[in-house]
């Protein structure tokens, strides 16, 4: 017989605060969420430890909030919302148009900027973990990578108008993805935060010469110029 699958657990919140109050409890339970999945991790978390401390009934809660995995996605869109206002802030055309040199020193510090600010949310490694472990979430971290990866893919092509459109597509999605993951590393494995993502960077940036062959031309510094060979 075929193996019946476990129906998906709901992601979506009951209800959004209208007043006042509500929006204080809403977010109180956000905030103690974050902080127990920092504490306790993912497989601990609960919605009645979550209730408990922060002083609340579980109807309340549920008010809001059907399940974990509820109070989960809504942390993650936040966190991926942070996460992804930092590339408006890296990636421009200015950035494009100053070269590979250019492009490298923005990715990295788009690396940087990325861990930053998922250090700067409480929880946000674990948030990271769910998004990714927990199959119910995944959708949240995809939906967002594939919104990141349109409006890349779009400014790619206004910086690079004589490339293939499919390829810039691929290399979009593959460069999300990669910086993503690398900021992950850098959260399980005790590594120089700034090394890993010159190394990335650098790794990202030298494609541009095959998506747009003439762009090995560019003056680089003679520090980096290894890296034409790519």
């Amino acid at each position: 017989m075929p193996a019946i699958r476990k129906p998906q657990p709901s992601l979506l919140a009951k209800k959004q605060p209208a007043q006042q109050r509500a929006t204080e409890t809403y977010e109180r339970i956000l905030e103690v969420t974050a902080q127990t999945l920092a504490d306790v991790g993912i497989e601990r978390l609960s919605t009645n430890l979550v209730c408990e401390r922060a002083g609340l009934t579980p109807p309340a809660l549920y008010r809001y909030f059907p399940n974990k995995y509820a109070l989960l996605s809504e942390l993650g869109q936040r966190l991926m919302q942070a996460q992804n206002e930092r590339v408006d802030r890296w990636i421009t055309l200015e950035v494009f148009s100053g070269g590979v040199d250019s492009l490298e020193r923005a990715i990295e510090g788009l690396i940087v900027d990325t861990y930053e600010a998922t250090v700067q949310t409480v929880g946000g490694v674990w948030i990271m973990r769910a998004l990714r472990a927990v199959p119910a979430l995944q959708q949240v971290r995809l939906a967002s990578h594939a919104a990141v990866t349109q409006q890349q893919t779009q400014l790619l092509a206004q910086a690079l108008p004589e490339a293939d459109a499919a390829e810039l597509q691929l290399v979009s999605r593959i460069v999300v993805e990669l910086i993503y993951a690398t900021v992950e590393m850098i959260f399980d494995e005790p590594l120089d935060v700034k090394a890993v993502a010159r190394t990335v960077a650098g790794m990202i940036a030298s494609h541009l010469t095959r998506v747009r062959p003439q762009a090995a031309s560019v003056k680089r510094r003679p520090a980096r110029k290894v890296a034409t060979r790519l």
